[in-house]
């Protein structure tokens, strides 16, 4: 059995992070010390009491004159002084304390690199096994603007029967604007204990429209499937949203009803998927690949860390993945890996290309920081951070397939591409 390893490859997904309102994160990790899986994404924690192992092996990547931590404690207090003692408005003591750690961490300038409150953390723990408490829609945010759209709406969820539609912006929570809020952030209002209501306002056409919307538990199907026809050939279609808990038994089961209905062939769609957990998309690269390295990081200190085939499976019919400029993270290691092994042909447009790995560091005091540890690399020793991969088949997606932000399986040329792809393998 694999061993229960998580990775935080990202949420941020080419122009966009997505996560699902209905979870704290989409969370995703790789190897760590002191290992401890959890969560909807990530996990592997590391622990703070670890900070100095391996010392000696240590790389040293700090520049400029040592910190000086007695005269930053001096200009601190100075600091606060001078806001208690002038500053207008009440002072919540609590969250300056951690405005600094937050502050320390942003000088990084690493939009990966993370700290969360206690608060934040506890929600960031929350989500697990694909079940979430909240509106049931998936957002991106735009990196450049900092916009969350709505991407996708989920059924059973207040958001799809109120009237919540893919391309929505929000604009409000409870009655307050978000502009310039982190995504996380964002998150965390719109979540909440289950059978309580929220109020989110999007920006729709230039109309400002108000939701009241009820937090609900909710198990979100992370596949969907279906068979397609084409030149009298059978092919399977999966979609697959992202990489969490409950994806690799759901993918598996497509599977076997696919091939029970006689699929000749397999489309696996992993367009707008932003990542999610590395077991899980080793369990499901095994059930494609019969053996061989799946993926591998490397850490500052040059340390190499393998993610291999384990299950002695493979997939023997003609496979097309479907990819673009939102397919980031687990996706593109998914895809990667598939690519390099010729196990499938890749169509679609260039993926989003982040090739770094984060994990999570938890405090005692119940803060926790997310940082990036390492860069990952496709069974060919690529690194695709800031270039993506690029398809087998270019397609760019015809402006029509997409109608009020939802694809039209009329109009999806991409698909139909992959279809042609797949019939032309089968029978070689």
């Amino acid at each position: 059995m694999r061993e229960n390893k998580k990775f935080f490859l990202g949420i941020l997904v080419g122009i966009v992070i997505f996560c699902i309102l209905s979870a704290a994160f989409i969370k995703m990790a790789f190897e760590s010390r002191a290992i401890r899986g959890m969560l909807f994404g990530v996990v592997k924690q590391i622990s703070a009491l670890d900070s100095a192992e391996d010392e000696t092996n240590r790389t040293d990547t700090t520049t400029g004159a040592a910190i000086d931590w007695e005269k930053v404690s001096r200009k601190s207090q100075e600091l606060y002084d001078t806001i208690d003692d002038y500053y207008l408005n009440e002072i919540d003591n609590d969250k300056m304390q951690d405005g600094i750690y937050k502050g320390m961490v942003d000088s990084l300038g690493d939009q990966y690199t993370v700290y969360y409150t206690a608060d934040e953390y506890k929600q960031f723990t929350t989500a697990s096994s694909g079940t979430y408490c909240g509106i049931g829609v998936a957002v991106s945010q735009n990196v450049t603007t900092g916009a969350i759209t709505i991407v996708k709406t989920f059924k059973k969820g207040s958001g799809a029967e109120e009237g919540m539609l893919p391309g929505d912006v929000i604009y409000k929570v409870a009655g307050k604007k978000i502009e310039g809020l982190e995504l996380s952030k964002v998150v965390s209002q719109i979540k909440g204990e289950e059978g309580t209501f929220v109020k989110v306002t999007v920006l729709r056409n230039g109309k400002e429209i108000e939701f009241n919307l009820e937090r609900r538990q909710l198990e979100i199907d992370t596949v969907t499937y279906r068979m397609e026809e084409k030149d009298g050939k059978k092919i399977g279609y999966i979609a697959v949203s992202e990489f969490d808990e409950v994806t690799a038994s759901q993918f598996k089961s497509a599977l076997k009803d696919l091939e029970k209905e006689g699929m000749q062939g397999l489309v696996i769609d992993l367009r707008d998927n932003p990542g999610g957990l590395l077991d899980v998309t080793c369990e499901m690269l095994d059930r494609m690949i019969k053996k061989g390295i799946l993926v591998y990081t490397v850490d500052k200190n040059g340390k190499r860390v393998d993610e291999e085939a384990t299950d002695n499976l493979s997939f023997d019919k003609p496979v097309a993945i479907l990819v673009n400029g939102n397919s980031a993270s687990a996706s593109e290691v998914f895809s990667g890996a598939m690519k390099d092994y010729k196990a499938a042909t890749l169509v679609g447009t260039n993926t989003f290309g982040k090739g770094i790995v984060q994990s999570i560091v938890p405090f005692e005091d119940g803060t926790a920081m997310k940082v990036t540890v390492s860069k990952y690399y496709t069974p060919n020793g690529a690194n695709i951070h800031g270039t993506g991969i690029k398809p087998d088949v270019v397609v760019e997606l015809n402006k029509e397939a997409l109608n009020d932000g939802k694809l039209d399986r009329k109009e999806d040329n991409q698909l139909d591409k992959a279809l042609d792809v797949v019939v032309k393998d089968i029978g070689k």
